[in-house]
């Protein structure tokens, strides 16, 4: 039976790539990823995005947004000016605002204007009726307490990269949003595992963060698509199904919540 998987996080377009982009998307349908969601960066990765689109339209499906790391006290307002011309002009051609959200790991000095810009492209996607993918580092309370605190009606989404406890996850999905799983499950000392125990499926996507965080036993080394498998393996050992279950399961939860 050939695997159905979705890769609902990926910067396949990061110069990381340049060299050998036609084997990692090959690598990835081989082992049953036909679908690679790709959320933005900044202005500057908004063109490398659209021509991998281009190129290969039915596996690459974009999301537009401004990354909190990217949100400077001197720019945003310019990046955020890129971001909602791309969403009003061209919005049929993007599946979601993302890669969007809080980052307090590198720096708390932008609090303010990372908050500003999450507000902003929430109520975007509110207005759009498009799902948001969420980086939340070192952040995932202050996320929180900002989607409850704006009652936006037809906000929905996925906390990318989630690594948090039980009691985070059960917020997560009272607010109806998912879990984007990737690496961090099989890292050894995450605790995640044990987290995921007690957390059904259906509240569940699978993704890479490619470059980034790639999974045991590729950890340190550049991550790529193709290893949205072995996400998917680990989730089933843990959740002590069959990887088949895992990506019907997953992909279905990518389909809705992304309507691709």
């Amino acid at each position: 039976m050939e695997l159905n998987l979705i890769d609902t996080h990926s910067h396949l377009y990061a110069a990381e790539f340049e060299e050998d982009i036609e084997e990692v998307v090959s690598r990835a349908h081989e082992v049953g990823v036909k679908t690679i969601l790709l959320p933005n960066i900044d202005r500057d990765s908004v063109d490398p995005m659209k021509k991998l689109v281009d190129k290969w339209p039915t596996t690459f499906k974009p999301m537009m947004g401004l990354h909190p790391s990217s949100v400077k006290q001197e720019t945003y307002r310019d990046e955020l000016a890129v971001v909602e011309n791309e969403l009003f002009t061209n919005g049929d051609m993007y599946i979601g605002v993302g890669e969007i959200g809080m980052d307090l790991y590198w720096d708390t000095s932008t609090k303010h204007e990372q908050e500003e810009a999450f507000k902003t492209q929430c109520r975007w996607a509110d207005q759009l009726n498009l799902p948001i993918a969420i980086h939340s580092r070192n952040a995932t309370q202050n996320v929180i307490d900002i989607i409850q605190e704006l009652k936006l009606p037809n906000l929905t989404g996925v906390f990318h990269c989630f690594g948090d406890g039980p009691e985070e996850a059960r917020q997560i999905i009272d607010l109806g949003f998912k879990l984007g799983i990737g690496g961090v499950l099989t890292f050894k000392n995450s605790g995640l595992d044990k987290t995921m125990a007690d957390i059904e499926l259906d509240h569940c996507i699978l993704e890479t963060d490619s470059p980034y965080l790639a999974p045991t036993p590729n950890r340190g080394k550049r991550n790529e698509s193709s290893y949205t498998a072995l996400v998917a393996q680990k989730l089933a050992d843990v959740k002590q199904t069959s990887l088949e279950n895992v990506a019907k399961i997953t992909s279905q939860n990518a389909k809705e919540l992304f309507r691709i």
